[in-house]
């Protein structure tokens, strides 16, 4: 018989069997789709060898006007800006003492344990205050030791927590019996904003907070945590940044006043000359490119500033910060939407701003003097996962719902999805608000990471090619991910709290040296007819480019089995690695394994590719096989 020219179609299909599937891909692991064939994704290199405190869930980068380059990093600890190898602590501040509100303690010699009592502190476990103007308490803790910035250890009670007395190196010191002070009468603690939960907390109740905490069968006491799960938004305001933590207030980072020392960023109400009617507490914010609105969405309404209302849209004054209160004067006001119970999250395109609710998605469109902005209702009975599942490629909009994946393009449809089932069928729900939606335009890509099963953090992606409707899978923890833009790399955080430049070399760069790729794809089953005959394969000839690699001979293992009933387990296998032998010097073609014998037999076949190499990079062509009918028995 002739040879048979293995031609796929491109994507990962799970949506049917693999039998089925017949002429298709049927597994993936780090494999995109490109011009129709399968390739190994490219590798990624640490950004910097400096670490972030917390889970990063936000990354957003600008340049200021002298062109630096910085980049904001929200997590569930801090928020940094990052200019250079540096990480800039810029936490917004929720309030500072007066001198004397803070006292110490020792608990015990011998022990690290320092009791810190300020009168209705306001802090929660994990919340980072930084102290000044302490005296020693008169041995091992000294004022150095004091005035640094804490962790919270622990929370005592609305008027007392722990923190554990370190050095400035971060060592543990230990109380001796000379620490019998208080810290003198000038001690004032600056407290950072309340920190978030990197995993999220279904609520109180059996296994919601430390064991032993409460009395036996009442609910968790979890009044020492926060409850929601870290989320930042921030834009641009010209080269100053805006950025807002969900549900709570909105911040004012100054590049020109802040960038010498890298100062705090502070609340949009406490900037000079506001109008005390910003919002204070939000769900997003934003700016408008075209019209140079700042837009705070699901928020308090100017007459009851404090009081949240989870549709509400509000807008300052055209390149403004400071004015938020409406007047025939000025642009600044606010809509609220009439559909849904909270709004979810906005994306804005090139033409419009669209703003998502629990079940309905809006149109938000600048109109100008007198009403400045219009909304209109595109569709109801939609749903989206979580706040950070939606990504734009111009006036394309893509997202992801509990069931569907979605497109708008003028009009919402659901994304044909060949991996549906893979994906939401062991989805963690209880952890969807850590799903994300992630752009790689430099190859037409809309990635969405995820929690699989158990798992409490990201560990799946799924990939959807717009430019080729096509699908892919694999396993990556990224918690973060920035498409390239003026950073030469898309950027993204990992959960070992590193950020990586993605698609740089071919390898994993999160160890020094980096470490191999396992990259794959495997075809679903060939048979001859319907089956009934039992086929023999004699020749694989191979058809691949490792373009690209960088390892003097890179290889490829191509792995056919066989099986002789779809339910059953493929029973024969053989490997065969196939290495470049030539490169030319002028040409692009390249000369391979000539061809790889193997015997084997049975009723259907599958096609495997992959690599466990590094320094190699690999597209696969058309392979081709040497099968015959073989009989049926």
């Amino acid at each position: 018989m002739p040879l048979q020219k293995l031609q796929l179609r491109p994507g990962i299909n799970r949506e049917t069997t693999s039998y089925t599937n017949e002429g298709g891909w049927f597994a993936a692991e780090k494999i995109r789709f490109r011009f129709g064939v399968p390739e190994k994704i490219g590798g990624w290199l640490k950004s910097t060898s400096n670490t972030f405190l917390g889970t990063c869930r936000a990354l957003h980068s600008w340049a200021s006007l002298d062109s630096t380059l910085r980049t904001g990093v929200g997590t569930n600890l801090k928020y940094y800006i990052k200019e250079g190898t540096a990480f800039n602590d810029v936490t917004p501040l929720r309030v500072t003492t007066s001198a004397g509100d803070v006292t110490f303690a020792k608990v015990a010699n011998s022990d690290a344990t320092i009791t810190v009592t300020d009168t209705s502190h306001g802090a929660v476990k994990n919340d980072f205050v930084t102290f000044s103007g302490a005296d020693s308490l008169g041995g091992n803790i000294t004022a150095n030791v004091l005035n640094q910035e804490y962790q919270i250890a622990s929370i005592t009670s609305a008027n007392v927590y722990t923190i554990e007395a370190k050095d400035t190196d971060g060592d543990e010191v230990l109380a001796n019996s000379s620490d019998s002070g208080d810290g003198g009468s000038s001690v004032v603690g600056a407290y950072q904003i309340n920190t978030g939960l990197d995993t999220t907390v279904l609520g109180t109740g059996w296994g919601a907070s430390t064991w032993g905490r409460g009395t036996w069968d009442s609910a968790a006491d979890l009044t020492d945590i926060s409850f929601i799960l870290r989320i930042w938004t921030h834009d641009n305001f010209g080269e100053d940044l805006l950025l807002n933590v969900r549900e709570g207030n909105i911040y004012y980072w100054d590049t020109s006043a802040k960038a010498a020392t890298y100062g705090r960023a502070v609340a949009l109400s406490d900037l000079t000359s506001a109008d005390g009617k910003a919002p204070t507490v939000a769900k997003q914010v934003m700016v408008s490119d075209r019209d140079r609105h700042i837009i705070a969405f699901g928020c308090d309404p100017e007459d009851t500033i404090g009081t949240q209302d989870p549709l509400m849209i509000r807008f300052s004054h055209q390149e403004s910060a400071i004015i938020w209160e409406s007047t025939a004067t000025n642009t600044a006001g606010g809509l609220r939407l009439g559909s849904g119970s909270e709004i979810i999250c906005a994306v804005e395109t090139r033409q419009q701003i669209l703003v998502f609710t629990d079940v309905s998605l809006h149109s938000m469109q600048f109109l100008g003097p007198p009403f400045t902005f219009g909304i209109n209702q595109i569709s109801k009975n939609i749903t989206i996962m979580a706040p950070l599942v939606v990504k734009a490629s111009d006036d394309i909009v893509f997202w992801m719902g509990l069931e569907d994946f979605y497109v708008y393009d003028g009009r919402v449809q659901k994304l044909p999805c060949t991996v549906r089932s893979y994906v939401f069928e062991d989805f963690n729900i209880h952890q969807k608000e850590k799903a994300f939606a992630a752009l790689n335009s430099s190859f037409g890509e809309v990635w969405w990471f995820y929690p699989s099963g158990d798992s409490t953090e990201i560990d799946r992606y799924v990939i959807y090619n717009y430019q080729e409707q096509a699908w892919s899978i694999g396993t990556l923890a990224r918690t973060a991910w920035l498409d390239r833009g003026i950073n030469r790399y898309p950027l993204a955080a990992g959960t070992d709290n590193y950020l990586y430049n993605q698609e740089n070399g071919l390898d994993d760069g999160s160890s020094s040296p980096a470490g191999a790729i396992t990259a794959y794809v495997e075809s679903s089953q060939f048979d001859i007819g319907d089956g009934d005959n039992y086929a023999f394969i004699r020749r694989l000839i191979p058809d691949i480019t490792f373009k690209g690699s960088t390892a003097v001979s890179p290889s490829a293992t191509f792995t056919l089995k066989t099986r002789d009933f779809p339910g059953a387990s493929y029973d024969t296998t053989t490997d065969s690695t196939v290495t470049r032998s030539v490169e030319g010097s002028i040409s692009t073609v390249e000369e391979y394994t000539t061809q790889v014998h193997v015997r084997l037999r049975g009723r259907s076949f599958a096609l495997k590719v992959g690599t466990t190499d590094t320094k190699v990079h690999w597209r696969l062509g058309s392979p081709r096989v040497d099968v015959r009918q073989d009989g049926r028995r």
